[in-house]
């Protein structure tokens, strides 16, 4: 899933950067899809941030 999500928020970044003539709205759509997947990259990344300290934390009380 961070693959997909890192993928295509590279494709909106590139439209984004593209020195391409776009209407306003097809932009201002762009700009809410880009934001869109910069928030469901940061929960994706902090949801497994946690589950990997959990695993972490469960492992040094069990070699306790």
């Amino acid at each position: 899933m961070k693959n997909i999500l890192k993928k295509i928020s590279q494709a909106v970044q590139m439209l984004l950067l593209a020195p391409v003539k776009l209407p306003g709205k097809a932009l201002n759509v762009i700009r809410y899809v880009a934001l869109g997947l910069g928030i469901l990259e940061a929960v994706v990344s902090d949801s497994s941030d946690t589950v990997k300290s959990d695993e972490v934390k469960s492992d040094e009380v069990i070699s306790d």
